[in-house]
């Protein structure tokens, strides 16, 4: 097929883009050309690069359009985040394209009151932010056009995502990197309440797998949303354990009270509010659905999948190790 990517030199598309060139596909890759992907790879010389600033051109009425001119049979949205932006891309391929795949987010059924929580599972809870809601409500649109017009709609829902590059969310449930690096030295770390909420992470490469299987298994995916995580969750404790392990250390870990964990210097007003959220949400999602009916099969553990980029982290300078 020939697949158009948008968002393709972002955390997934690294991945995705050449996944899909190795697979035999004829892919263009939409980005607004200010980076290049994470990661080298030779197949991006048999790529079609396209330059294109989404906010710009959905301003000028022209993204729809921009995209249909790539004469794509498929097309993998990774970077919509407004239910407008949803409506205006759906209105310009309507009846032109064989299949569109939205990147959604885990976090579209706000806190779970079971887990490991299902796609199907009733939304009792809102999102808790403005992010899950707004995917929320692009996720309801997709899925009910997918039903009454027929427009051949997949969503795929991530995890954490995580890889080498950028920071991976860590055991206080924040970006702070120096929580590994305190780990890694065998200083104390605090976490918040118990230490047993839950984060789910998944490796970017794996997240680019179930959308090339969602695209390679289209009467399986169309009209379906799925899971895109790593086989478990973590909790925040384990997590701190398995960390300090890597080192040969134990984990010196204190347990305080959310609002008293807030409190602490090495934690600033950023931290502590994505810390907050994060437990608030706690993600545990089963990845059995997109397994039974997509044959995905995440290569990476939220352990394997955090370390190889903690340890590009410390490869880069980015944390110390070094008492």
């Amino acid at each position: 097929m020939r697949v158009t990517v948008i968002g393709a030199t972002g955390h997934i598309g690294s991945y995705l883009v050449p996944r899909l060139v190795r697979a035999g596909h004829d892919v263009v890759a939409i980005s607004r050309g200010e980076r290049d992907p994470y990661r080298d790879d030779g197949a991006w010389a048999d790529v079609e690069s396209v330059e294109l600033d989404r906010e710009a051109a959905e301003e000028r009425g022209e993204f729809g359009d921009a995209i249909l001119g790539t004469d794509p049979d498929a097309v993998v949205d990774l970077i919509c985040f407004e239910p407008e932006s949803a409506r205006a891309l759906v209105d310009a391929l309507r009846g032109e394209v064989q299949h569109l795949l939205h990147c959604g987010t885990v976090w579209v059924h706000g806190p779970s009151d079971v887990v490991p929580t299902t796609e199907d599972e009733p939304r009792t809870r809102r999102p808790l932010g403005e992010y899950g809601r707004k995917k929320a409500a692009i996720e309801e649109y997709l899925l009910d056009e997918a039903r009454r017009n027929g427009v051949p709609v997949s969503v795929l829902h991530p995890g954490h995502i995580v890889g080498p590059g950028w920071a991976p969310l860590n055991p206080a449930g924040n970006f702070d990197t120096d929580v590994f690096g305190r780990l890694a030295r065998g200083e104390e770390v605090a976490l918040p309440n118990f230490g047993l909420e839950t984060i789910h992470h998944v490796h970017a490469d794996d997240v680019a797998q179930g959308f090339q299987r969602a695209l390679e298994n289209w009467s399986a995916a169309v009209g379906e949303s799925f899971h895109v995580v790593s086989p478990r969750a973590l909790t925040l404790r384990g997590y701190a354990e398995a960390v300090a392990d890597w080192f040969g250390r134990d984990a010196d870990l204190t347990y305080l009270p959310f609002e008293e964990w807030a409190e602490r210097p090495e934690y600033d007003a950023d931290a502590a509010e994505a810390t907050e959220e994060h437990i608030r949400y706690s993600p545990n999602a089963s990845i059995e659905k997109a397994r039974e009916k997509l044959g995905y099969e995440p290569r990476y553990t939220s352990l394997e999948a955090t370390r190889e980029a903690v340890d590009a982290l410390i490869e880069a300078g980015d944390i110390d190790i070094e008492e």
